[in-house]
């Protein structure tokens, strides 16, 4: 095998690749003084017709090479464009793709991963506390879930709309917190709605407490926040997030240390309550 052979040939390679853009600028004018010179046979014969008769003559004009006017067109037709209409495109076939496969293949893993949540927090409940206390009732019970999962959605809301403030150090603190208490009422959930506890008495002893709950929450929502993508996001929340539950069975949290509670919750807990009045309270009364 030659070695210096393959490498003087991909050195070769590598330099007639860039050749063209050398040679495009000189091409035309090459091309159309070859035409010139050419002999127009094709012309001479039309001028005889088939009668023997010849046919008037009209000189015709040939059509001069543009190789680089096309090329410039091409260029900025696929770079200036092309890029522009794909800037325009690229939200909306994002959120068509998600749509499509992306988001349906997500939230399957979402609802597999939420029975696997369920048997890992209820299998370490048994094995610190014992046997479940839930809700007196399946209503209550169904009642409490809907509403905190209302309530969890209007809270991820607001941590956005705070993220989106003008000043950014604040608005990315702020944003912080919310993700913070959030994961960490993820966490701990499992372990209170186990005890009995509805969603209220959680909310206020997260806000009550909440020194503890923003550290405890921390480490998930730095994690989360290093990839860009939301996809990517979920996997790494779905990766770590047992660990927390386990975490939450087996901490006691740490309680009146701020005599200040962050009524953080309070907003969405209103909102939430407004929109349940408005849809469940009517079909209550029929």
């Amino acid at each position: 095998m030659n070695i210096m052979g393959i490498i003087i040939a991909m050195w070769r390679g590598f330099i007639d690749s860039l050749r063209g853009a050398v040679v495009l600028f000189s091409m035309d004018k090459q091309i159309n003084e070859k035409l010139k010179k050419s002999p127009l046979k094709a012309d001479s014969r039309r001028r005889e017709s088939p009668m023997g008769h010849s046919q008037p003559k009209n000189p015709k004009h040939h059509r001069e090479s543009k190789v680089l006017k096309r090329t410039i067109q091409c260029c900025a037709l696929n770079g200036g464009m092309g890029m522009t209409v794909w800037s325009w495109t690229k939200p909306f076939l994002t959120i068509t793709f998600s749509t499509m496969w992306v988001l349906p293949l997500f939230l399957l893993s979402r609802i597999v991963n939420s029975l696997w949540f369920q048997d890992i927090a209820d299998s370490a409940y048994r094995y610190r506390q014992g046997r479940p206390m839930l809700l007196s009732s399946v209503s209550k019970l169904i009642a409490d879930m809907l509403f905190s999962v209302l309530v969890q959605a209007l809270f991820l809301g607001q941590g956005v709309l705070v993220s989106k403030m003008p000043l950014p150090p604040i608005g990315d603190v702020l944003a912080l917190v919310h993700m913070c208490l959030l994961y960490a009422l993820y966490a701990f959930e499992y372990k209170w709605f186990n005890m009995g506890w509805e969603l209220h008495r959680r909310l206020t002893f997260i806000e009550c407490n909440w020194p503890y709950f923003v550290g405890f929450g921390l480490p998930l929502a730095l994690s989360t926040q290093l990839a860009n993508s939301y996809v990517i996001s979920g996997c790494v929340f779905s990766i770590l997030f047992p660990l927390f539950i386990v975490s939450g069975n087996e901490a006691e949290p740490v309680t009146d240390v701020c005599d200040c509670p962050l009524k953080l919750f309070s907003p969405v807990v209103a909102i939430a309550n407004t929109l349940f009045n408005k849809t469940i309270g009517p079909a209550k009364r029929r």
